[in-house]
């Protein structure tokens, strides 16, 4: 039995659903398993297109409201292979040469440390989403949503049309370009070094991030994505001699360590400091840490969420690799933080009050408002529908009080 949420609510008001969206989960339901319907039975997981009014249930076989209510929508594969795919079909609908991906990033599905580094590569120039092999074998929802992106080449990669990490298979019929290394500390490098000769130069900002502390890692995907910063890795005591090699190449960058000294030590922290400005983005546990990073910014770096008027990602912590699945939609469409929950069933208070902070209002006219939205990784399994309706609760606009 699923378990209630433990929170209170608000009023829910009008719907206002997010438009042209409907392919995602149709491409998720070739490809991937869902949660169960909503409560009360008749909700489906996988929208239907071409449902009419004489038909039962055709409210719920439209996929309301486990697909989308009116400030989220849920990207509801079983795994981040399907995610992976549903979310580049969103952000690439591929109807037209311009609304293709100049290339996609192919990376092992169980290599979530490269998968997070591979989201850098969703910036410009490249603009290539990640999706997943396993092994050396291509899914079914990865092979279908490249017959259906068609990638025509990334001429800042030399026409590559895939991009392979590490061990990833190379499709058939497409020109693909290799990042190799001995480890996820080299392929980061690689990663990085294709991306700067891509971009024409190495950014003036990294982000070093936790291996062995993945919780903490996956927020820096949806960052990577949206800058074309890079995310290396240190160890809780050690820094890789990749990691090092790296930043040196950027000429004492801006170094943002994210995570606690739990996760990334002090030792390592300082070792960190002499190659150049070093700053820590943290938080108690993950919920938290993603919380801060969000809100964070210094100069050019940091979503700065912390007003209304943004989008938002959210993702459960138990599917790491949904970080990088999940990193396109930062970095197009409305843009904004990944934000995590480490149950499908419980919105932490954290988080409640996170988006408590940034509800947005209005005074005399919603219309002239500004909007949050919300877009989530997973099925019910990884996020409950309860926890989506509270989400949707506290993203939407509300009236202020003009007496408070």
């Amino acid at each position: 039995m699923r378990r209630a949420l433990a929170l209170g609510s608000v009023p829910f008001s009008t719907p206002r659903l997010p438009a042209a969206l409907l392919a995602v989960a149709l491409l998720i339901a070739g490809c991937g398993g869902g949660g169960g319907g909503g409560p009360g039975g008749g909700d489906s997981s996988t929208p239907a297109l071409g449902q009419d009014g004489g038909e039962s249930g055709a409210a719920g076989a439209l996929g309301f409201p486990a697909f989308a209510t009116k400030n989220t929508t849920r990207v509801g594969g079983a795994d981040p292979v399907a995610d992976a795919a549903g979310v580049a079909r969103a952000v690439y609908p591929a109807r037209s040469r311009d609304t293709r991906p100049p290339a996609v990033t192919l990376v092992d599905r169980d290599d979530w440390r490269t998968a997070i580094s591979a989201a850098q590569l969703m910036a410009d120039p490249i603009r290539a989403p990640v999706l997943f092999s396993e092994g050396d074998e291509l899914p079914e929802a990865t092979d279908a949503a490249l017959e259906a992106l068609g990638p025509p080449g990334a001429p800042q990669a030399g026409g590559a049309q895939v991009l392979r990490m590490g061990a990833a298979p190379a499709p058939d019929g497409l020109k693909a370009t290799d990042v190799k290394g001995a480890d996820f500390a080299a392929l980061a490098r690689g990663i990085d070094r294709l991306a700067t000769s891509a971009a024409g130069t190495a950014s003036e900002a990294v982000i070093v991030a936790p291996a062995d502390a993945p919780a903490f890692a996956m927020p820096a995907a949806g960052w990577a994505a949206k800058s074309g910063d890079p995310v290396l890795w240190a160890g809780r005591d050690s820094l890789p001699p990749d990691t090092r090699a790296a930043i040196e190449s950027h000429q004492r960058p801006r170094i943002y360590v994210l995570g606690p000294p739990s996760a990334i030590s002090e030792n390592v922290e300082r070792e960190l400091s002499r190659l150049g400005r070093t700053t820590r983005i943290e938080g108690r546990d993950p919920v938290e840490n993603a919380i801060a990073f969000a809100r964070f910014s210094d100069g050019r770096f940091g979503w700065n969420v912390v007003d209304p008027g943004h989008g938002l990602v959210f993702a459960s912590t138990g599917r790491t690799a949904e970080a990088a699945a999940a990193a396109p939609l930062s970095a197009s469409g409305a843009y904004g933080p990944l934000l995590l929950l480490p149950d499908a069933n419980t919105l932490p208070e954290s988080l409640q009050n996170y988006l408590l902070d940034i509800q947005p209002g209005y005074r005399t006219d919603p219309v002239r408002g500004v909007y949050n939205h919300g877009w989530l990784m997973g099925d019910e399994q990884a996020i409950s529908l309860d926890v989506q309706a509270r989400i949707d609760t506290l993203l939407e606009i509300q009236a202020v009080d003009e007496e408070r």
